[in-house]
């Protein structure tokens, strides 16, 4: 049975190891030579676990003339470490302020609304009306195409329509007066030849 291959973080992981180890600073190239030697790494996976390492700031790079070279000390892990932990703290700190100021506007808004009769009625009312109201909608729903927002709209659409018949009607006799000057034939023979009726034109109604 094949051996299991390295994951992600423990790539990662065994790749800092060399690092912490050895106390050195190494190019890239030395590193996927020693990544299978020392930890079993495969070379080609060296160099991206090696950039994901210097994003988080586990690995430290510098270029010196045309060369970058890398290093990691174990001090710099604790260091990292602990700088994370204390913004992790400073971050808690805030929130925990925040939840007391929210708790105490909570508690002053609740002081501010003590219980009455006026206070009680009041909601009552509010509660009555909101559900009259939502009798109502639920009865303009059923109306359907009654609603008068729809019945206007559908008026708007009719004149539109309307105006769109008129215009094109205009263009219809202006084309159809053109065509018979121009070649000399009947009127009712073009309507004929085209299935249009007599009926066409009216639109007075």
């Amino acid at each position: 049975m094949a051996p299991r291959g390295l994951s992600a973080e423990e790539k990662r992981v065994k790749l800092l190891e060399i690092f912490h180890e050895t106390k050195d600073f190494y190019q890239l190239k030395e590193l996927e030579k020693l990544g299978p030697k020392m930890k079993g790494i495969v070379s080609q996976s060296v160099k991206e676990v090696l950039q994901s390492l210097v994003d988080d700031n586990l690995v430290q790079t510098d270029k010196v003339g045309s060369s970058n070279f890398f290093w990691s000390f174990p001090s710099q892990r604790g260091a990292l470490m602990k700088n994370r932990l204390d913004v992790a703290k400073d971050a808690h700190s805030a929130n925990e302020r925040a939840l007391a100021d929210l708790k105490a506007s909570l508690d002053a808004e609740r002081a501010s609304r003590l219980d009455s009769a006026e206070r009680t009625g009041a909601l009552a009312r509010f509660a009555e009306v909101t559900k009259g109201l939502g009798a109502l909608e639920k009865e303009l729903a059923a109306y359907g195409a009654c609603d008068p927002v729809k019945v206007e709209e559908k008026k708007r659409a009719l004149v539109l329509a309307r105006e769109a018949a008129l215009r094109w009607t205009d263009n219809y006799s202006i084309l159809l007066s053109y065509f018979t000057r121009q070649h000399s034939v009947e009127a009712e023979d073009i309507r004929k030849y085209l299935g249009i009726d007599g009926e066409y034109e009216d639109l007075a109604v």
